[in-house]
């Protein structure tokens, strides 16, 4: 009976540690995704999201908090440095204007920012420490669930009023708008229980056994949205990282929540 608690213990601490690492190294391919972008955008003479010199600043910072997170050095601290920065970075990359999305793809692009800043305030409450030697801050993990229920939120309008994911699912999910709709409630149901703080474990659970599959087949079919929707290729790759990252969080709070 005890190996088998150890062995329960071991295999939730790995989990742990595997959704820490996830997290922790988004920032390196955002920022390796945004190079490539805006190197192609160069070529073609277009402006990336945010100016040239501050853009060095702003991915300085991503890499330096990135660094110490993936380190375990101050990671609190510096979790909550990688969430302060992503929000400045998009919130001037939003108010530039440089470049201009369509109405449903700054749907997808910023409720993966909203969950990947509620992932790192999640890590920055203590979530996923293997071992804890402070008390973890339950604000600080309350305020990064209600940004995952929110990305869960924004998910569920896409798949009813978006009709470029509509046709995502259609396309590579069998079952046609019946598996549409059960994705929209389940969406609905795991967003309230983030946003309430109810069933946490339970729902970020359920979230990183669905994000495997819907990440592979919906964000990875880097075809669909580069040929036929027009989405930029390394901002697909981007996306496609954030959602890997996402999937980290969920399952930091599944064996640690």
């Amino acid at each position: 009976m005890a190996s088998k608690v150890g062995s329960r213990r071991w295999a939730l601490q790995l989990l742990m540690q595997l959704g820490s690492v996830l997290l922790t190294r988004c920032p390196f391919w955002g920022c390796f995704s945004q190079l490539m972008l805006y190197a192609e955008r160069a070529e073609a003479r277009r402006k990336p999201d945010i100016p040239v010199p501050y853009l060095y600043f702003d991915m300085g910072a991503a890499v330096l908090c990135a660094s110490f997170m993936s380190f375990g050095v101050k990671r609190r601290w510096f979790a909550l440095g990688a969430a302060l920065q992503l929000a400045i970075s998009t919130y001037a990359a939003y108010i530039g204007g440089y470049v201009h999305y369509g109405d449903w793809l700054k749907v997808r692009m910023y409720s993966r920012t909203v969950a990947i800043i509620g992932g790192f305030l999640v890590l920055a409450s203590g979530a996923g420490e293997l071992y804890r030697r402070k008390p973890r801050s339950r604000s600080l993990q309350s305020t990064g669930q209600v940004f995952l229920g929110i990305y869960l939120i924004c998910v569920a309008y896409s798949l009813q009023y978006s009709k470029e994911d509509r046709l995502a699912y259609l396309n590579h999910l069998p079952g046609g708008e019946l598996t549409i709709q059960l994705f929209f409630v389940l969406y609905g149901v795991l967003a309230l229980a983030f946003l309430s703080g109810y069933y946490v474990t339970l729902a970020a659970q359920i979230l990183a056994i669905l994000l495997p599959p819907v990440t592979l087949l919906i964000d990875g079919n880097v075809a669909y949205w580069h040929n036929t929707r027009r989405v930029e290729f390394w901002n697909q790759m981007k996306l496609l990282g954030e959602s890997v990252g996402i999937f980290g969080t969920a399952v930091i709070l599944a064996t640690d929540g």
